[in-house]
């Protein structure tokens, strides 16, 4: 059911005295997104998630244009079919998981049912837990399983794996893998592990200091000495 999906990148971005230029082209299940703290990875996510605008350019995915400047083409973020889940996986503390979970689909197309992706990411017992009693790493399967619930295009993960302990990390890199090939979801994935980015990504996109040094294959690691 895997199946891959068209990015066309080409925008920059300002926050405050940081500037990022990303221009990427490619055919991908899995785009990782690498790079040293600072280099821009969480702002390239946020200007295709459309919480950031940017002073120029285009963003295209799967086809469908999502920000063109010189068009005037600036869908919002309800209307851009992608799921973004950010490193700090925001659930709501007044929902338990449930109602966090669907909360998602409320606002999705037609699409997983909460059998599905509950299966996948191994949460079905975490159901009816409230979110304050959910560990590191249970949050952000939840978090990911909310995301999945408004039945996306594209999955945008920013270092969803930084608070979990290696054990753990290997499941949910495992589930991530799962959503990719059984679910048929394609993803930007940012991480500073290129471990993980080697078992999940068939792109790598490499940014330092707000600008692109790499694109192609997890074989470009290799030349960063990763």
């Amino acid at each position: 059911m895997s199946h891959t999906i068209r990015l066309a990148l080409d925008f920059a971005i300002a926050r405050g005295r940081f500037d990022l230029a990303v221009a990427c082209e490619c055919e991908t299940r899995v785009l990782g997104v690498f790079g040293p703290s600072g280099s821009g990875k969480t702002t390239c996510l946020e200007a295709i998630a459309g919480l950031g605008t940017p002073t120029r350019g285009r963003i295209e995915v799967g086809g469908r244009t999502l920000f063109d400047r010189a068009r005037r083409v600036d869908l919002p973020p309800r209307d851009r079919r992608v799921g973004y889940v950010p490193q700090d996986a925001l659930l709501f503390p007044h929902m338990d998981v449930r109602r966090n979970v669907m909360y998602g689909a409320a606002r999705g197309r037609r699409g997983f049912s909460l059998e599905q992706v509950l299966d996948v990411l191994e949460a079905a017992a975490l159901l009816e837990r409230p979110v304050a009693g959910l560990s590191g790493g249970e949050r952000q399967r939840i978090a990911v399983a909310r995301a999945l619930m408004s039945s996306p295009e594209l999955l945008l993960l920013d270092e969803p794996l930084a608070s979990v302990d290696l054990p753990l990390r290997r499941r949910i890199v495992a589930a991530l893998g799962r959503i990719r090939d059984e679910l048929g979801v394609p993803a930007i994935y940012v991480t500073h592990d290129h471990e993980e980015l080697r078992s999940i990504a068939d792109q790598v996109l490499v940014l330092d200091s707000g600008r692109v040094v790499a694109l192609g294959g997890a074989h470009v690691l290799d030349s960063l000495g990763a």
